[in-house]
């Protein structure tokens, strides 16, 4: 795969060099370019924002420079040009397994008051938004959204099924995990875990993450498409939860 960001701040994405990220530019399973776009501006002061049209608070991004820096890429009609909003699609763990097949993704991170509209509807394909809040700039979002789907392209974690049971992947939240020690300070790893019958363990681990999902995150039942065996072992949950309280 081959990331392109456009940013105001290249030095940002500096972290990316470490940690799992680092390893796959290292073995270039993964490409990633940082382009200024401030160097795209067409006039003197390389000024990349202007006052809005019709009156307004603060600064909108030029749509010249951004234009200018996308044309500059390697594109083809399968890139993915995102542009990261707080008005875009909310960013899920779906849209990073459909953004980790891709060859080729370009993020446009913006500051100020937002984009000349013209970007949005004649250069992207994708809008994307981490979360309902305001950053002061797009290049945390992007981080987000690049180690996300990264971490999902083949060989990247080592082995293809690490990220496979991760929260949201499976649609439901990750089971409680454990390692030793087996006792630490009297809080003891459960029974099952150590008693080697693999068929307890997976329900165990099916019957924790319902729990966990019914509990912390029930929203994502209303869209989980349950089995018989997840509807009796999620029944059986409600019952004990409604005793408990």
């Amino acid at each position: 795969m081959k990331i392109d960001i456009l940013t105001l701040f290249p030095n940002m994405f500096d972290s990316l060099n470490h940690s799992i990220l680092g390893k796959a530019k290292e073995k270039n399973i993964v490409q990633i370019n940082t382009v200024d776009f401030r160097n795209f501006a067409e006039d003197k002061h390389n000024q990349v924002d202007d006052y809005p049209y019709g009156g307004g608070q603060g600064m909108v991004l030029k749509p010249e420079p951004i234009f200018n820096a996308v044309e500059s890429l390697e594109t083809n009609e399968k890139s993915r040009i995102i542009l990261l909003c707080p008005q875009g699609e909310r960013f899920s763990q779906k849209k990073a397994e459909e953004l980790s097949k891709e060859d080729h993704l370009v993020f446009i991170c913006g500051h100020y008051e937002g984009y000349d509209e013209r970007i949005r509807q004649h250069l992207v394909t994708d809008e994307l938004s981490i979360g309902d809040f305001i950053l002061t700039g797009g290049e945390l979002a992007a981080m987000t959204i690049i180690d996300s789907v990264v971490r999902l392209i083949p060989y990247v974690l080592g082995k293809e099924e690490s990220h496979k049971d991760d929260s949201f992947s499976t649609g439901l939240l990750e089971y409680p995990q454990y390692t030793r020690p087996q006792d630490f300070r009297g809080m003891k790893v459960p029974d099952v875990l150590i008693s080697g019958h693999h068929k307890n363990i997976e329900k165990y681990r099916l019957e924790e993450s319902l729990r966990r999902t019914y509990l912390r995150r029930p929203d994502l039942l209303d869209t989980y498409d349950l089995n018989e065996e997840e509807l009796n072992l999620l029944d059986k949950i409600k019952k004990i939860e409604y005793q408990n309280k």
